[in-house]
């Protein structure tokens, strides 16, 4: 992704974190805990508001210059977002077991995308 595709990225996934984090806290909390797993949410929200937060300081740092460990760095945890946060918050809405075998994807998703930012620190 380029600059502001990572920036808008980054604003779409810091708004739903704060959304999903509040409806979470307040419409479904009552349901997630009565089936144990409303710290699963919990750890949802968690890992998509930190790496929200890496996909601005990404942006920010394309802001200046663009490079291409920086642009796969924005998609891996873009994509990391999605397969970890997302198979999470479907697990703790429907207990669909077989949706487990999706969170380490985004797992590795997230090892990438700061294996590149690194890589990226150590050439520039």
């Amino acid at each position: 992704m380029n600059y502001k595709n990572t920036i808008a990225a980054a604003g779409i996934m810091g708004l739903l974190a704060v959304a999903l984090g509040a409806f979470g806290a307040h419409a479904l909390k009552p349901t997630l805990l009565a089936n144990n797993r409303l710290s699963i949410y919990e750890l949802a929200v968690q890992y998509q508001f930190y790496h929200t937060f890496a996909l601005l300081a990404i942006a920010l740092l394309m802001r200046n210059k663009e490079s291409r460990h920086l642009q796969v760095a924005s998609v891996f945890m873009f994509m990391g977002i999605v397969c970890f946060s997302g198979s999470l918050y479907i697990l703790a809405l429907t207990n669909t077991g077989w949706l487990g075998v999706v969170t380490p994807l985004g797992g590795v998703c997230f090892l990438v995308g700061w294996g590149c930012l690194v890589i990226n620190a150590l050439r520039h």
